[in-house]
């Protein structure tokens, strides 16, 4: 009898073949059910309570997935697909984990028999590879060239966004604000040139966009009250100074042997300070904003000179005045002088519910903005803010990639059929394989029907029978329980999202069926917990 050859660390948790593949999809099954009901118009909220109480209620695919606490290694590429197309598109995060698992579940029968996963991923990938061409032949150009049509259509897509979002109903006023935003961005579209800020208090209408930069008043010392709150054609100091008395006790040893030497050390001190505050006021500027904090002494001085000051400004606030008024951060007061100053046309500091905020409006390189979004209870505000980084993404991506293709699984019906006829023409086990893909594209449309409450069977014929008889952007019509043709009804999406999701669903479902085993090696030594020390004599009194 030959010994037994160890190779693997003795705990360690090895499962392989069919039953492993098997588990993979079940688990990713179970992930996507968790988020299923979350897609579209009528979709529902999740509510995700954190393990230090936080509660988070969203509708966004890839908020839920960061926040589900997974554990199973194959289903964490569910998570990553919807971060990936979080961060690459903005929207359409829901799909992408939907497609994956439906994916799967409809190839699951085949791993079932027996059939290789080899010819299985190189029929998804086949299939793939005729979708993508097929979006783009399909996909409508924009006319740049028209503004106002250009603009009702980013409008449009911005609206679809957010139709299935919390602010559903106000997307009309939202989808303006998105793309006015969006608009007033240079060519490179930065996303961190929009800034958001919420204000509880007020209903959602209250919230505004700001052309310009605005942020909370920040923490403040004694003769704040008495700078000016308003200035016309105003010029603003960008500094990353400390303007305070500083104790030395942390940092500096002063050995005096009498009372006027240290007299002359404390003079020296105040005089260093009033000399840069002389400086700043010398320069002309008439708003000074610090990254660190402007003590008292200088807030009384500034206030004396009628000159407004903020100290502890957020490193992205400031950054984003400076892009607004221009200037420069300076870090020492010698060479203050005009050119170094940011200059806008109004400045002033008002009241936005419980809140004070100062603006600086009419900048004269203003490629930056802000929303201000009001609304009752902040879990609402942070679902607001998710919902409109989703439109403005999409936005973004529409005014790069100008081409659009229509919403409300109008787009998913016309792939799904074009598999299937294509399936009909190859011979062998790929016959069956894009027949099931082409089943799985058909999840979107059955699922905006199962969440809206509507028979999804009846709708989904009427939908097969329309897309048979060439009418492609047919799609489920939430309003009226029926099907419409949506590229009419202005249900229009970037078709880079659609791309993007089919690509990263396709992949996520390759990789989870291309692995036969998994290995789990056991907790070493070092990471396994001390077992508690037991009662006796000598051990304390336990606690």
């Amino acid at each position: 009898m030959q010994p037994q050859i160890v190779v693997l660390k003795e705990g360690t948790d090895t499962s392989q073949g069919k039953p492993q593949l098997i588990s993979n999809i079940n688990a990713c099954q179970s992930v996507v059910d968790a988020i299923r009901t979350t897609l579209g118009p009528r979709g529902m909220d999740k509510l995700i309570v954190t393990q230090n109480g936080k509660a988070t209620i969203s509708n966004d695919g890839a908020t839920i997935m960061k926040l589900l606490d997974i554990v199973h290694p194959a289903a964490k590429t569910l998570v990553d697909i919807a971060k990936s197309q979080d961060a690459e598109v903005g929207d359409g995060t829901t799909s992408v984990v939907l497609l994956a698992g439906e994916f799967l579940k409809q190839i699951k029968p085949f791993v079932d028999e027996g059939v290789h996963p080899r010819i299985i991923i190189k029929a998804v990938r086949k299939a793939l590879n005729i979708c993508v061409t097929k979006i783009q032949e399909l996909a409508v150009k924009i006319e740049k060239s028209n503004k106002a049509e250009h603009r009702s259509l980013l409008e449009k897509c911005a609206a679809t966004a957010m139709s299935s979002k919390l602010i559903h109903q106000q997307k009309d006023f939202f989808s303006k604000m998105v793309v006015d935003a969006v608009l007033s961005l240079d060519d490179l579209l930065p996303l961190n040139m929009i800034g958001i800020k919420k204000v509880s208090g007020g209903a959602l209408e209250d919230s505004q966009l700001v052309d310009g930069v605005a942020f909370k008043k920040t923490f403040s010392y004694a003769g704040f009250e008495m700078q000016p709150k308003r200035y016309g054609s105003c010029k603003i100091a960008l500094l990353n100074i400390e303007l305070e008395l500083k104790a030395e006790r942390d940092n500096a040893e002063v050995r005096v042997d009498n009372v006027r030497e240290y007299q002359k050390i404390v003079d020296a001190e105040w005089q260093i300070l009033y000399d840069k505050l002389a400086k700043i006021h010398e320069s002309g500027a008439n708003v000074v904003l610090s990254k660190l904090p402007i003590g008292d002494v200088a807030t009384q001085y500034f206030a004396d000179r009628d000159m407004f000051c903020a100290g502890r400004v957020t490193e992205e606030d400031l950054s984003r005045t400076l892009k607004a008024c221009g200037g420069a951060v300076m870090t020492t007061v010698q060479d203050i002088n005009e050119n170094v100053l940011g200059k806008c046309d109004v400045f002033e500091e008002r009241q936005v519910g419980g809140e004070r905020f100062n603006f600086f409006q009419g900048c004269p390189n203003a490629k930056t903005c802000t929303l201000i979004l009001r609304g009752g209870a902040e879990q609402f505000l942070e679902e607001t803010e998710r919902s409109l980084h989703d439109a403005i993404m999409i936005v973004r991506r529409t005014i790069k990639n100008d081409a659009v293709v229509a919403g409300g699984g109008a787009i998913e019906m016309e792939l799904s059929k074009i598999l299937r006829d294509y399936s009909r023409t190859i011979a062998g086990k790929e016959q069956l394989l894009i027949g099931a893909i082409a089943k799985a594209l058909e999840i979107i449309p059955r699922q905006l029907c199962d969440n809206a409450g509507f028979d999804a069977t009846n709708i989904l014929n009427k939908l097969r029978q329309k897309h048979a008889q060439g009418h492609c952007w047919y799609g489920v019509d939430i309003m009226k329980e029926h099907i419409a043709d949506n590229f009419e009804a202005c249900v229009w999406e970037p078709s880079i999202i659609k791309i993007n999701a089919l690509t990263a669903a396709c992949e996520a479902a390759c990789m989870i069926l291309s692995v036969d085993e998994t290995i789990t090696s056991p907790k070493s030594a070092v990471d396994a917990p001390q077992a508690p020390m037991g009662m006796g004599r000598g051990k304390g009194r336990p606690f």
